[in-house]
């Protein structure tokens, strides 16, 4: 059964999306609801899958991975075994942060952290020795206008 999110369930997920840290009793406060119902709603929210996880957000910069970095990549190769092989190949690089197939004239987009382009060129030459890429650019971010990990949960 698909469950059908109402208002309270989409207040929940903004505010968790803000701050996950916040207990039943927080969270109650905010939204107006009593603790066992709140309780409730986000232990179903996270057993129907709406909540896949709850994290940390770090700053990268005080990591001393202060450059982000688009790879845009074309390939040739577009067979089972090739695929197989890339998605092994960018799962074992921590740096790559996502990884996405795309449509329209690139294959693939991986967005990355380091610390540096000599970082970048490393991470370049161990991933074209993992796996055949016809064509591989990158685009360095200059400026963080808006990053975010917060999904859009008002009513539609």
């Amino acid at each position: 059964m698909t469950y059908i999110l109402d208002e309270i369930d989409r207040r929940i997920l903004a505010e968790l999306q803000r701050d996950a840290t916040l207990s039943a009793d927080h969270m109650s406060e905010r939204i107006n609801l009593s603790r066992n119902a709140c309780w409730r709603r986000m232990r179903r929210l996270e057993d129907d899958g709406f909540i896949t996880g709850r994290v940390a957000l770090v700053d990268a910069e005080k990591l001393g991975l202060g450059l982000s970095v688009f790879i845009l990549i074309r390939t040739s190769n577009h067979d089972r075994d090739w695929l197989a092989r890339f998605h092994g190949a960018v799962a074992t690089f921590p740096e790559i942060t996502g990884a996405y197939r795309m449509s329209g004239d690139l294959d693939y987009v991986l967005r990355a952290r380091v610390a540096d382009v000599k970082a970048y060129d490393r991470l370049y030459q161990r991933l074209i020795a993992k796996v055949p890429l016809s064509d591989v650019s990158a685009s360095f971010v200059m400026e963080e206008i808006k990053e975010t990990t917060v999904v859009p949960v008002e009513l539609r």
